[in-house]
């Protein structure tokens, strides 16, 4: 990294934002509070509060927004007449799946190998202190040049729509010329890229019911309707023989105009054991950035272990379906309901309901704010140009800010490589990517200041 004095603060500022992250990462904020208690998720949005309180923020408050979670709030003035940034993260996590598959306790913050380990290190409590160490580090360099103000949800893992809906009913709140959203990630470790799509994605529970209650199967296995054996066809009829999603009626056959993705590199990223196919035909960058995308999140069924004789009575299934730019996500959730109503075998009873919904997102790469990015960008990661890749998860605040703010440029950044693992068992961070996009993100406000 090019020695200058935003580098050198930022550097300083390290061991800090370690202790930082780690009591970021101690709170369990899960935003299922069926499973984590809401205290752990308060208790993050406090954190955060005062963190900002602490940087000079005014008006930071905990919003109340409509599906009973709070998002973070503040605003810190810049010199008169500057532009306005918004800078974007969530301190809401996924839970830690199956803790006997972490190496360390997933919510302390653990360096192994140059990384650092912990359940929302990078998705996307690692997104909260870039957002402050880039802060930092202008004001002990000559002052923020802009106005800046931060939301940080708390229900984005859960795709509930909180911060949407109220960001609909507040639009003044977050207005800005850009935004900044730090939840993304670089293409691999060390090549500064932003994400320029988003697939957008529906959420549903189908439930068949069969039989008022379940039977013995020796006595009636081969005759009555087995509920939990409908709900696998039809769940498989979401597939074509090489794993492609078909969904009747959506278009599956988009191709990704941009970076490439070597399906070698793919297979590494993507941990694929030795000798299992890659699914879906095409490019890889095709599969997982501009076509749709089904996927099975879990099945209610007895057990294993426990499990009697019997032919299931019902059964349900929760499914995501991540949709492409260019199709309506609630068109897409139309023609998923279709489907698994025609498809359901044996005149079994089928319900099908949406939890979850948000659009696809597309942004304008031609736009000053690019430009100020990539200078910003080749500050951090001397030698190498910024590049544009898609991203095929889903931030559906992205298109209620470009529907309220159309003027806005929306930028995504942030540390979730293929390394950091988001999501999974052993989730990290990059501390090197952390400084370095904190680098880049406090040149981009000095660039986008003068632009």
């Amino acid at each position: 990294m090019s020695p200058n004095p935003v580098a050198e603060t930022i550097s300083s500022l390290m061991p800090r934002a370690k202790e930082e992250l780690a009591a970021l990462v101690a709170f369990k904020s899960v935003a299922d509070f069926d499973q984590f208690p809401r205290s752990e998720s308060v208790g993050a949005a406090n954190w955060i509060a005062a963190a900002l309180r602490a940087e000079g923020f005014q008006d930071v408050a905990l919003l109340d927004t409509p599906d009973g979670t709070q998002s973070v709030y503040g605003y810190l003035p810049g010199p008169e007449g500057a532009k306005t940034v918004l800078l974007y993260a969530h301190y809401d996590v996924q839970p830690p799946l199956d803790e006997a598959g972490w190496a360390t306790p997933p919510f302390e913050l653990t360096e192994r190998a140059g990384r650092w380990y912990g359940r929302g290190a990078a998705d996307c409590k690692g997104g909260v202190l870039m957002h402050l160490l880039a802060l930092r580090a202008l004001k002990a360099n000559g002052g923020v040049p802009v106005h800046v103000k931060v939301i940080v949800e708390g229900s984005e893992e859960q795709g509930t729509g909180g911060l949407e809906r109220y960001a609909e009913a507040h639009p003044e709140l977050l207005a800005a010329d850009t935004v900044v959203i730090g939840d993304a990630g670089n293409f691999r470790v060390g090549l500064p890229t932003v994400t320029s799509t988003l697939r957008g994605m529906t959420l549903v529970r189908v439930k068949v019911d069969t039989l008022e209650g379940n039977l013995h199967s020796g006595q009636f296995g081969g005759a009555a309707p087995d509920a939990l054996a409908a709900l696998i066809r039809v769940l498989d009829s979401l597939r074509a023989e090489d794993g492609s999603t078909t969904v009747d009626g959506l278009a599956a056959d988009s191709t990704w105009e941009g970076l490439a993705y070597d399906e070698e590199q793919f297979r590494r990223d993507a941990r694929v054991l030795d000798g299992v196919e890659l699914i879906g035909s095409g490019a890889v960058a095709d599969r997982i950035w501009a076509r749709p995308a089904v996927t099975v999140l879990g099945i209610d069924c007895p057990p294993v272990v426990g499990a009697t004789p019997s032919v299931q009575a019902g059964a349900r299934a929760l499914v995501s379906l991540r949709v492409p730019p260019g199709v309506d996500a609630a068109e897409a959730t139309k023609l998923l309901q279709a489907h698994l109503e025609a498809r359901t075998p044996w005149g079994a009873r089928v319900g099908v309901e949406q939890t979850g919904q948000g659009q696809a997102f597309r942004a304008d790469t031609t736009s000053p704010a690019y430009q100020a990015m990539a200078d910003a960008m080749a500050v951090a990661y001397p030698g190498e140009e910024m590049q544009y890749a898609g991203q095929g998860g889903s931030i559906p605040l992205c298109n209620t800010l470009a529907a309220l703010y159309p003027q806005a440029e929306i930028l995504l950044i942030g540390l979730s490589e293929p390394e950091a693992q988001i999501h999974a068992v052993n989730e990290s961070v990059s501390p090197e990517e952390l400084e370095r996009l904190s680098v880049a993100e406090a040149h981009f406000l000095r660039n986008y200041a003068a632009s």
